[in-house]
């Protein structure tokens, strides 16, 4: 099938946010006096904000005030991302100028629109992508297909036209079931067998696209 439009994911895959992510769940979990696993931090990227909630309150039971736990997260996020600003990932502004004029492009990120349109702004990236579909966009976040259908949709595209850049589990298992290519450049978790089935290559780094697109 020919590739028509690339889709990427943000967090982890354009901008830096999970290593800044990881520091303000610490963060807060000191404060709410809670121990906050690798694996609960791994199952909550590339999900919105109502799964987070769910997966936080099978952990630590339903008393526990997620919906705080989540505002102290932010104010710290927001902290960090105004005293220091978000680092692309390598490669990434070089990416989105070399497939610019080839591919149609859009954007597919659970976080927040308010919050994708102003770290895209800051960073110099919102430029390059025709739509973007955000998570307050859709009913279902990552690994729900929705968010994938949703912005191949937005630029009229069909899904199998489409690759998706992905870094997350949850995000590769998204495009993935929408019937997309997927292409994964791991951040903080590695590819599994069951990953690398779902995905058309696993490359290091977005520098690496230059190479089969």
């Amino acid at each position: 099938m020919e590739i028509k439009a690339v889709i990427f994911d943000m967090d982890g895959v354009l901008l830096d946010t999970e290593s800044m992510s990881d520091k303000t769940w610490a963060m807060a979990a000191k404060e709410f006096n809670v121990d906050v696993t690798a694996d609960a931090l791994n199952r909550c990227r590339g999900s919105n904000k109502e799964d987070i909630i769910a997966i936080l309150k099978e952990m630590y039971g339903n008393d526990f005030d997620v919906e705080k736990f989540l505002e102290a997260t932010g104010k710290y996020f927001r902290e960090l991302e105004f005293s220091s600003g978000i680092p692309l990932m390598h490669y990434a502004k070089e990416i989105l100028e070399y497939l610019k004029p080839k591919y149609r492009l859009a954007l597919a990120s659970s976080t927040s629109g308010p919050s994708v349109h102003r770290q895209l702004k800051n960073a110099g990236l919102i430029q390059y992508f025709e739509q973007m579909v955000t998570g307050d966009m859709v009913t279902h976040s990552k690994p729900n297909p929705e968010i994938y259908l949703k912005a191949a949709s937005s630029i009229n595209i069909a899904p199998e036209n489409c690759l998706a850049i992905e870094d997350s589990p949850n995000g590769i298992r998204s495009a993935s079931a929408a019937g997309m290519k997927v292409i994964m450049v791991p951040d903080m978790i590695k590819p599994t067998v069951e990953l690398e089935k779902l995905c058309w290559k696993v490359l290091p780094s977005l520098e690496e696209l230059k190479s089969v697109l």
